[in-house]
């Protein structure tokens, strides 16, 4: 009966709508505002309860009531309408956010707020379900309605950052957790949104899943926090100095869900390797269990153990694949052999059937030929047992000095800064360019395989070719000074030694004694030990980037203590040898005087007969050597050298004492030098 009289109360009334709700009675207007607050409450206009949308803002609303309704009645009513613009605020989002480029996390986030405003519409239907029963007032639909308004008011503030900074992916996500945290004084509002932050992060998840699982991004929206520039191949690691491919390939963006910003590096790091392994054929995937998929991110953190197992499965995977399949060690052995001149009997072989090709210029220089003839040398050594030799290669970097070379890679560590150096270094390297040969821009290559192009990129070849043409072209200067010494040994041998000879012949030995001590000190002091420094720390390397972290502290090592990264202290070095080879290209001219009075002596002595001929044919022999040995002219050169060298030995002695204070490897080769000048 309650029931027929609520409705005929209605429909009396509905005929006379067009009335203020005020001209009815109080109990009468109690029923009409209850049948329009349970159509405002899923955001339909009634007859005396209007939703007005906001101008510029579709997801606004404001609700108006008829001013003539009680006052009592719209004091309850307007605290409803709260509820009411929270609702139609929501849904206007989850309408909008399930377009198809909102977004992953948005869809997921949107069908988590449609399920939760279904359970939301399912209770106002129960609600309308006690009004036509005549068992619902305005009080009791507060009462009913107060719970939830704590839910939809922090439902709300996400919905609306959400919108109006057109937030998705991770930027979604870290706002839902915020929010989260933010209401951690209300247990039930907090445990609403940490399940609306799980749905959400569900899609995030799956992405995450498979990058660190397979090393595959499947992110069609650009959500995920790692980007891959599809640019850069791996192939520039071995062609471009500046080559970034393993920095940029993949690389982290600036929207990180705060859950994994602490293992935000672990996670691109996974990936990176599986995708090394898969770009080396080696398909491989991290073993899966029921308790390893990443559904959610609980707060026992099960999910950072999940991808910790994945970092290290990746990890040991790629380095047994490098260390085993690569022979990583036995590529390092071979730099070391041929580019660091470990082993020297092929270079001696070289050198040898090279020497009328290096003397070019570089332009002329043949490099087909070059390669032909380190080729023979190779497999005319001991170095035709070793498979590695097939990768080396020659080339001629065309005038361009060491010095200057080292004056274009910029990225260096200089201890001493090159623009401080540019001017002096510039008008050396210009007086250079000049008498510039093979012999100073030879160098060798290797070709490095991928995927040990990471390890030894164009970058790192370039340094191991730096520290060999340094090398090189000590072991050039060490053969021309003891070409000059056999001069010497040519006058010893026939018993004349003028003062000039004998000069001459101290001045070399300081000369030898000097770059002795060079080459052992950069072989023995500073190669050496640095290789097996770096072996040592390879063999407790756990992942492949620490690999790259000790080869190129290696490298940098050598450079810094092969005095390349000093440009004072190797300016001189430089000058240094380059004295020694105008001495040695100018003693060498004695040779063919010997030879040539030799010549003369034959000549001179045709006439006589056999029996006094080599008598005076060696009388007239010794006389043209001595006078040869006592020519004022060699005599004033060789003083000239002799002044020079010691002039600059002298010079790099306190510049080595005193950087050896802050360079401490400089000790051994400054006590080497700094006793040369007792022999001159």
């Amino acid at each position: 009966m309650q029931t027929v009289g609520v409705k005929s109360s209605m429909d009396s009334f509905s005929r006379g709508s067009e009335n203020v709700i005020g001209s009815y009675p109080v109990s009468v207007q109690e029923l009409l505002v209850i049948d329009d607050l349970l159509s405002a409450l899923v955001g339909i206009d009634g007859r005396y309860i209007s939703i007005k949308r906001v101008r510029g803002r579709a997801d606004h609303v404001i609700c108006q009531i008829d001013p003539s309704m009680d006052l009592a009645l719209q004091e309850l009513t307007q605290r409803i309408f709260p509820l009411c613009q929270n609702y139609v605020l929501i849904n206007y989002f989850v309408e909008a956010k399930s377009h198809f480029k909102s977004g992953l996390v948005n869809h997921a986030f949107a069908a988590a707020l449609r399920a939760f405003l279904l359970d939301y519409q399912a209770m106002v239907a129960q609600l309308e379900h006690q009004f036509r029963l005549g068992r619902l007032s305005v009080q009791a639909l507060w009462f009913f309605c107060q719970p939830m308004m704590g839910s939809f008011n922090a439902l709300s503030i996400v919905v609306e950052k959400a919108s109006s900074n057109n937030f998705c992916g991770a930027t979604t996500l870290n706002l839902l957790q915020s929010q989260a945290k933010a209401m951690a004084g209300d247990n039930a509002v907090r445990s609403l949104l940490e399940k609306m932050t799980q749905r959400a992060s569900s899609a995030y998840l799956a992405i995450l899943e498979r990058w660190v699982y397979e090393g595959v991004i499947d992110d069609p929206y650009g959500e995920f926090f790692i980007a891959e520039n599809k640019l850069l191949q791996k192939e520039s690691l071995t062609q471009d100095y500046d080559a970034k491919y393993w920095v940029q390939r993949y690389s982290l963006k600036d929207g990180i869900p705060s859950f994994l910003v602490s293992v935000a590096g672990i996670i691109l790091t996974t990936g990176k390797y599986l995708n090394v392994m898969r770009e080396c054929g080696h398909n491989v995937q991290v073993p899966l269990s029921d308790n390893s998929k990443l559904m959610s991110f609980e707060s026992n953190h099960h999910y950072l153990e999940c991808i910790k197992t994945a970092y290290d499965f990746a990890s040991s995977e790629l380095l047994n694949l490098i260390r085993h399949k690569y022979d990583l060690v036995g590529k390092l052995r071979a730099l070391k052999r041929y580019l660091l001149l470990d082993q020297g009997d092929y270079l001696v072989h070289f050198m040898d059937i090279s020497r009328d090709e290096l003397a070019k210029r570089p332009d002329e220089i043949s490099v087909e030929k070059l390669q032909s003839l380190l080729d023979l040398a190779l497999r005319s050594t001991a170095a035709a047992s070793d498979p590695c030799h097939e990768e080396l290669t020659c080339c001629v970097q065309e005038r361009v000095p060491l010095l200057k070379r080292l004056n274009t890679l910029t990225d260096l560590d200089s201890t001493e800064s090159m623009e401080d150096n540019k001017s002096s270094l510039d008008t050396d390297i210009q007086s250079e360019l000049l008498n510039i040969t093979g012999v100073e821009t030879f160098c060798l290559g290797y070709k490095v395989p991928w995927p040990l192009s990471l390890i030894i990129p164009r970058k790192a070849l370039t340094k191991y070719q730096l520290i060999f043409r340094l090398l090189f072209h000590c072991k050039h200067v060490n053969r021309q000074l003891c070409m000059a010494w056999q001069v010497h040994q040519g006058f010893r041998a026939i018993n004349i030694l003028g003062k000039p000879i004998l000069r001459s012949s101290i001045l070399c030995r300081s000369m030898l004694k000097f770059i002795d001590s060079l080459l052992h000190y950069l072989t023995f002091e500073v190669l050496e030990p640095n290789w097996h420094s770096m072996h040592d720390r390879l063999q407790t390397a756990k992942s492949v980037d620490e690999v790259i972290q000790f080869h190129d502290y290696f490298l940098r090592k050598c450079l810094k203590e092969c005095l390349l990264l000093l440009p004072k202290v190797f300016k001189k070095i430089e000058k240094l040898k380059s004295i020694c080879l105008q001495y040695a290209a100018a003693i060498q001219l004695l040779v063919p005087s010997i030879y040539s009075i030799e010549a003369a002596a034959d000549v001179a002595t045709t006439s006589i007969g056999p029996g006094r001929s080599k008598h005076r044919r060696l009388r007239y022999q010794n006389k043209q050597l001595k006078s040869a040995a006592e020519n004022n002219l060699i005599s004033d050169s060789i003083m000239k050298f002799e002044k020079e060298f010691n002039e600059e030995l002298q010079s790099l002695a306190p510049i080595l004492s005193s950087s050896s204070q802050a360079e401490p490897y400089l000790t051994h080769l400054a006590q080497s030098i700094l006793g040369l000048g007792s022999d001159t």
